[in-house]
């Protein structure tokens, strides 16, 4: 759980993103395609909470 900057983040937060590079999502173009999906689906902004990283987030490729 993480709060920061008036957002919360908590566990099992997830989203689904799709991307046809091999490359880490959440590093790739500053994580974009990440934060956009946080933004769509749960209303926060992830890059203001600070937790569009490595450390905060967990990436799984399915497929």
């Amino acid at each position: 759980m993480r709060n920061s900057n008036g957002i919360r983040i908590e566990p099992g937060m997830s989203v689904d993103v799709v991307t046809n590079s091999f490359s880490n999502p959440v590093t790739t173009n500053g994580g974009q395609v990440v934060a956009d999906a946080f933004m769509r689906i749960y209303g926060i902004d992830i890059k203001r909470a600070g937790a569009l990283n490595t450390v905060c987030l967990d990436v799984q490729k399915i497929g």
